[in-house]
């Protein structure tokens, strides 16, 4: 693989088109720059395919399951660009609702409807210069879908309650998990938009088709903790030979999660087959270790899986037991897939700051709408929601102006009769 050097600019808030003094230095191969790991055919392709593309400025469309690295894949082709001093703007449109994503997107002119108490830049403005990452567009409405064609072929934005439009100098980086020429017939993506998208197009293969990749994935993530000052795990030969049979239906995503959990739990220790407790393996994993005559660790009772683990021996070595696992002795774990994360990308901040004040409140706004499209504009139900008494909720419909039904208003009076 060949080394590349790159000019780095420092970048300047106050004059950002100002020449600036630049260092040269030589960066690593694309291989641990990107964190595309692996030497499978599948990811040697991927790394190569990226080199290519980050050269061109034409839209690239990435698509691949769930967990598989697609933001990644776009931070890299960011990163490898002529446009790595510009802003890497993420956002998810599937994550927004539809009656904001214009708003999150165009940015919006105070005045322009209720709760728009200034102006705020969207998210092409603030990708101005460098890339706006579209992830899950498939997921966008049709609407938006219009809207967006037309910023893609005209290269201009029109805040919401603008009567200008705004050139903006952009990559744009989409990536969606489903099949888009599968939506086209089933008409809930515009055949145009996806030829104004896929003309880059990056295929990311699931972790089952590189299946050779899982141990240097797994002593990747292992290693980041270390990094950290907390002890890695390992794996014996025959519990690694268990993951890499394993699918992986949640891919790299799911291996790191693994990884985190496992090293929670049994920091600095040697996996060994049927160490785990069952309830700390996924259910195909479970599956697999009893299809090959391997007994769990024994779960103790519901409340406590750790209960006849002995921490203190672990193999043929002795191993403190570390407070995580002690921990868990005393209280009953969570269940760590019931966790939900929500991410719709990191927020950035604009170049000439914002009113902290006004843009949480656009952040209660959004979350109180959520809830009244979950509960159908049932209000009490969205006071639950939101663990809110009922009246405070009403002041703050009344504030922002929002539409709901007002059925559930004689609700808490009737069990309270």
């Amino acid at each position: 693989m060949v080394n590349h050097a790159v000019m780095v600019f420092p970048q300047s808030v106050e004059q950002p088109n100002a020449v600036q003094p630049c260092t040269l230095i030589e960066m690593a191969p694309l291989h641990h720059r990107s964190g595309f790991l692996g030497n499978s055919a599948g990811a040697v392709s991927i790394r190569q395919l990226l080199e290519k593309v980050a050269q061109s400025n034409a839209t690239v469309l990435i698509n691949g399951e769930s967990g598989t690295g697609k933001e990644l894949v776009a931070r890299t082709l960011h990163d490898l660009s002529d446009r790595r001093s510009g802003h890497f703007v993420p956002i998810n449109c599937g994550a927004i609702p539809k009656d904001l994503l214009e708003s999150e997107l165009f940015g919006h002119r105070k005045g322009s409807f209720t709760g728009a108490t200034t102006d705020r830049t969207g998210r092409f403005e603030l990708a101005h210069g460098g890339t706006i990452f579209l992830d899950e567009i498939g997921d966008m409405p049709m609407d938006m879908q219009v809207k967006l064609l037309r910023v893609l072929q005209e290269r201009t934005v029109e805040a919401v309650g603008g009567s200008k439009p705004i050139p903006v100098d952009v990559r744009v980086v989409a990536a969606t998990h489903r099949d888009l020429e599968a939506e086209i017939s089933a008409g809930r993506f515009r055949e145009d938009l996806f030829y104004r998208l896929n003309v880059l197009p990056v295929h990311i293969p699931p972790l089952r088709d590189r299946m050779e990749d899982v141990p240097e994935l797994l002593n990747f993530y292992a290693g980041k903790f270390k990094a950290r000052g907390q002890a890695p795990i390992s794996f014996s030969t025959d519990f690694l030979s268990l993951l890499t049979q394993y699918d992986w239906p949640g891919n790299v995503r799911e291996l790191s999660n693994l990884v985190d959990r496992f090293t929670a739990l049994f920091s600095g220790m040697k996996l060994e087959l049927g160490m785990v407790p069952n309830s700390f393996l996924p259910k195909g994993m479970r599956e697999l270790q009893a299809s090959q005559g391997v007994a769990p660790a024994a779960s103790g009772n519901s409340t406590n899986p750790f209960a006849s683990l002995d921490p203190s021996v672990v193999g043929d070595h002795p191993v403190q037991a570390p407070l995580q696992v002690q921990l868990f002795a005393e209280q009953p774990p969570n269940d760590v897939e019931d966790i939900i994360m929500l991410a719709q990308g990191q927020a950035c901040l604009p170049p000439d700051g914002l009113s902290l004040k006004e843009h949480l409140a656009d952040v209660e706004r959004t979350l109180i709408m959520q809830a009244l499209e979950r509960s159908k504009g049932n209000v009490s139900q969205t006071a639950r929601l939101l663990n809110l008494q009922r009246t405070t909720l009403i002041v703050k419909l009344d504030k922002y102006a929002l539409r709901y039904n007002g059925q559930g208003e004689g609700e808490d009076e009737q069990a309270a009769a």
